[in-house]
């Protein structure tokens, strides 16, 4: 085999990724770490994430605009669902709180237990259809930060 079939082979097989990955320094033993894995915590992003879903297809369809919109089976069952997920943002922080984790993320599932309630109750105290879009944005944008904060990449304590 020849210098320059050699060489063409060793450049295609090598990956610079990976070469960039060996020299990175390895990660500290009290680093923080992911619970996004976790089956609590993968449920929790899961479950926010389909009812995220369903209020940015009423707010696309306005479907909360219809004066019966509250006396469906539609918003009994999200508000069930809403009621569970709360739940289990609440169970998340009791587990980080038991672990002894000082981080933003136990407050913040705490925080978000306390507000889903609050948002929907703010959906169906909505007097007008203008009213109800804010406070469902308002819905949405919990809900979306409930996923995001789960799968955010951990940082250290300051």
């Amino acid at each position: 085999m020849s210098c320059g079939v050699a060489l063409a082979v060793s450049l295609l097989l090598s990956d610079p990724t990976v070469a960039a990955a060996a020299a990175r320094p390895p990660a500290a033993a009290d680093a923080p770490v992911s619970v996004a894995g976790e089956p609590l915590f993968a449920d929790i992003v899961a479950r926010s994430g389909v009812l995220r879903g369903e209020v940015q297809a009423w707010m696309a369809a306005g479907a909360a605009d219809r004066p019966d919109f509250f006396a469906g089976p539609d918003f009994a069952g999200f508000r069930a669902r809403a009621a569970e997920l709360a739940a289990l943002d609440m169970q998340g922080h009791l587990v980080l709180k038991a672990r002894g984790v000082d981080g933003d993320l136990k407050c913040i599932l705490r925080g978000i237990a306390e507000d889903i309630p609050v948002k929907l109750g703010a959906v169906e105290a909505a007097s007008s259809p203008a009213e109800r879009r804010v406070a469902l944005d308002e819905l949405h944008y919990l809900l979306d930060d409930n996923v995001e904060v789960i799968t955010a990449p951990p940082q250290p304590e300051v």
